[in-house]
């Protein structure tokens, strides 16, 4: 690494190596010469005057890309296909006459960045699915331990430390559904020329349409895909970027979210992502344990967000059959909003799968709100006892604002219990209300939520999807 050049945090720091390469030159111009050898047999299988030697030949060449010839050539033509045609060429000369035959730029650049994209899909696809298993490990170990609910981060009724985690991992499933359902419409743009209308191969094929027909059909079986888009102007429509985007910002958002949850209880000391023997917290308080990576992934998940704008406002300007200005921004939109999403979800696994829970922590601010939480079982059993519930009811609001108030105002612990016990209109002793106190009876069916969730619709996804279990995150912390 140069210092004295700018290098993107997201090679530096962030992405994996696995993602790097997806969108590296070697990939993408690897992946040019595929496409060439696959016109190539498709137009010889078509008929076309192309020998197996010309074939054989592109294919002995295919990964030993002269990158050297090809910048020299870009020098002075100006252009990166044909500069990359020139020094293919080169290495072929038997077959350089029939390189890129009938074709034009976007055969080579855009189907290779749908086919990149596709990789890229797939990658951040076994990750998300992995984030899942650790979370689902997760709610199904803290499913049953009580914690105090929050709405507007004000203190509600008790759930579940498990139950909360299973909200997370339901906008996850969200996002591997939406992933699979992009991931599996993601079509080849084919050979279509340079404004779609193929003609070119009219031409080559001498107005053969029954030939011409199964051009971008062969081309896509031959590069693994289904099929082509049917129609197109000179590239693939792009609001298929910005369907993708979508998705990776969708995965963004289900991270920030609960990143900033696990952000929060950490401030709580309820729970607490992983910290390092040797991590320093902050250069001038060393006691302090700070939510550094939760924070991480809130960080670059705003940009995976942000970023999503961008294919978007492309598609939306793109001018009738092409126009250049999505080049650019493309170049960086698509490669750095992947790079991005896929260090998020390295810190992801890494949290997730070093998340500590401190129970007594969790227990003691849980037990500090339970009277008030559970006056409305109290209340019953005073009527059972001949109490009116009208009277009551406006009792226990009262003793309960004076509780509060001893709590807030005068930082004395919580003794709505006593007050209660000491007021005659209930018929109920400390003891009584004490035996009230257990956190479970106020969790609801948290519990049984927890298991029919996991049972029913994360276990069928992570068994099918077992062949990709097992993934561990390295981060740079």
């Amino acid at each position: 690494m140069s210092n004295d050049r700018y290098a993107s945090p997201l090679s530096e720091r962030y992405a994996s190596k696995e993602m790097q390469y997806i969108f590296s030159p070697e990939k993408k111009f690897r992946t040019w010469r595929r496409l060439w050898i696959a016109l190539a047999e498709t137009e010889k299988e078509l008929g076309l005057d192309i020998t197996q030697e010309q074939i054989d030949e592109l294919k002995a060449h295919r990964d030993d890309i002269n990158f050297e010839v090809a910048k020299e050539r870009e020098k002075l033509v100006r252009h990166d296909v044909m500069s990359h045609v020139y020094a293919y060429g080169v290495q072929c000369p038997k077959a350089k006459g029939i390189i890129h035959l009938g074709a034009t730029s976007c055969y080579v650049g855009d189907n290779t960045d749908i086919i990149l994209m596709s990789e890229a899909l797939s990658l951040v696809r076994k990750k998300l699915v992995n984030v899942i298993a650790e979370l689902a490990a997760f709610a199904g170990k803290y499913k049953a331990l009580p914690t105090l609910a929050f709405t507007h981060f004000q203190p509600a009724q008790p759930t579940t430390v498990g139950k909360r985690a299973t909200l997370w991992t339901q906008e996850f499933l969200m996002d591997l559904e939406d992933l699979d359902y992009v991931l599996g419409s993601l079509k080849l743009l084919g050979s279509k020329g340079t404004t779609g209308t193929q003609a070119s191969f009219q031409e080559l094929f001498d107005g053969d349409q029954e030939k011409i027909d199964k051009i971008d059909p062969m081309i896509a079986e031959k590069m693994g895909f289904k099929a082509c888009y049917p129609v197109s102007g000179q590239t693939y429509s792009r609001k298929v970027d910005t369907r993708v985007m979508n998705v990776v910002a969708g995965i963004a958002a289900s991270a920030h979210k609960m990143s900033n949850d696990i952000r929060l209880l950490q401030h709580l000391k309820e729970v607490e992502e992983p910290f390092e023997k040797n991590q320093i917290g902050s250069s001038a308080m060393a006691y302090k344990r700070n939510p550094m990576r939760s924070e991480r992934i809130a960080s670059i998940s705003r940009y995976v967000m942000i970023d999503a704008l961008n294919p978007a406002i492309t598609s939306a300007t793109q001018w009738f059959e092409r126009t250049l200005d999505d080049s650019a921004n493309k170049r960086l939109s698509i490669a750095e909003g992947f790079l991005a999403i896929d260090g998020v979800l390295d810190l992801c696994l890494n949290v997730v799968d070093g998340l500590v829970v401190y129970e007594k922590v969790i227990t003691k601010r849980l037990m500090s709100e339970l009277p008030f939480m559970a006056t409305e079982n109290i209340m019953m059993d005073a009527v059972k006892k001949g109490g009116d519930r009208q009277e009551l009811h406006e009792r226990i609001r009262q003793l309960s604002m004076e509780a509060g108030a001893n709590v807030k105002q005068k930082g004395l612990d919580n003794n709505l219990l006593e007050l209660i016990a000491a007021d005659e209109s209930f018929g109920l002793s400390l003891d009584e209300l004490q035996a009230a106190m257990d956190p479970a009876k106020y969790t609801g069916r948290a519990q049984i939520q927890v298991e029919n969730f996991l049972r029913n619709y994360v276990n069928p996804v992570l068994e099918a999807n077992k062949d990709v279990l097992g993934v561990k995150a390295e981060i740079n912390v």
